[in-house]
């Protein structure tokens, strides 16, 4: 594990990585850091933990409107990829709990 720096809205952060992925840890932290400093700049959320709660949902959602990457399913938001995974696994289930019963 590798210690890695950051600073998030002017807080320092020592956090612990694997081998080869502090950038990666870095560039999230730095991502973090404009969305709550956005949040914050807006006047309309107090409190860092409000902030970080609202920072959360909006990545969040940012991730599940992303599309899916080239395939089958890339006309599909990642939400609705999870949505016919759910559905799907509905499906099996209500198909299979009857067969559970002949063993």
């Amino acid at each position: 594990m590798t210690p890695v720096d950051v600073n998030i809205m002017g807080q320092a952060y020592r956090l612990m990585c694997k081998e080869g992925e502090e950038r990666a840890l870095r560039e999230a932290a730095s991502l973090l850091d404009k969305k709550m400093t956005t949040i914050r700049d807006a006047g309309k959320v107090k409190g860092n933990d409000r902030i970080a709660v609202m920072a959360a949902l909006s990545m969040a959602a940012e991730f599940l409107t992303a599309k899916a990457p080239a395939g089958p399913l890339s006309d599909m938001s990642l939400l609705e990829v999870q949505q016919k995974i759910a559905a799907m696994q509905k499906v099996l289930d209500s198909a299979l709990t009857p067969q559970e019963a002949l063993f």
